[in-house]
């Protein structure tokens, strides 16, 4: 069985690390450098920087920035925000990201999946899907949250998965920032459609929810940003308290 992953989470805007509710009410929780390199001694698995305004403003992800975290970590990095063409992430992929994240760009344009894993392979491609349960069922949205697509979130987890992402990258924006614990519902329900790797994000707020999505949802690994940022809980602590659950971490 894979050993579940801690990946803390940076939302960057205008080169600051921030953390919202429900994707709005942004705040500044520091400099991503210095915090990543924290993070990587103090014992995260991983770590995914997206840049959450580059599809908004129509602008490529911040390259010198990332290379500026790569210099400061050992751990695998995933990067996000503003990648279009397969330029876009074969540049991340050189400035120093282990892997790339496609969200916008995906849902816009879902051949652009399969071009990036045949150049860069699909284990260095990670499909991010925002979602939003209206109605009864669970959407996709794009731009940062502010876009309904229409889709059906299990299937496109079923055509990215199909397309070659290695990877997907969960989030509930209906728990987001809440701190109420991550959806376990659509967690499950993608987890069971798909046969690649899952990432749960969105609503950790304990060790708990942590201890809840390792052995309630099949999810590889948890991603959290303002418990971490702000100090509530340390990596280092939760690990200790998952092991102590008998739940395997790396």
């Amino acid at each position: 069985m894979l050993k579940k992953r801690i990946i803390p989470c940076f939302d960057i805007k205008d080169g600051r690390v921030v953390k919202g509710i429900n994707f709005v009410g942004l705040r500044d929780a520091g400099n991503p450098v210095e915090l990543a390199a924290q993070y990587a001694l103090a014992g995260a698995d991983e770590l995914v920087f997206l840049d959450i305004m580059a599809t908004e403003q129509n602008r490529k992800t911040l390259t010198d920035l990332v290379s500026q975290i790569a210099a400061e970590i050992n751990i695998p990095f995933t990067v996000g925000g503003g990648i279009n063409l397969v330029a876009d992430a074969d540049k991340i992929i050189r400035s120093g990201a282990d892997k790339i994240s496609l969200n916008s760009s995906a849902v816009k344009s879902p051949q652009l999946i399969t071009d990036i894993a045949k150049t860069l392979g699909t284990q260095a491609v990670v499909v991010a899907i925002d979602t939003k349960l209206i109605n009864g069922k669970w959407e996709v949205f794009i731009n940062g949250g502010k876009i309904a697509t229409g889709l059906n979130t299990i299937e496109w987890a079923k055509k990215a998965s199909q397309l070659g992402a290695g990877e997907l990258l969960l989030t509930s924006m209906n728990n987001d920032g809440t701190k109420s614990g991550f959806a376990i519902d659509i967690l499950n329900l993608v987890c069971d459609s798909v046969d690649i790797p899952v990432i749960a994000s969105g609503g950790a707020g304990s060790k708990e929810h942590f201890k809840e999505v390792f052995t309630k949802t099949k999810a590889t690994a948890a991603l959290a940003a303002s418990i971490f940022h702000y100090g509530e809980v340390g990596i280092q602590e939760l690990k200790d308290y998952l092991k102590t659950e008998n739940i395997a971490i790396r």
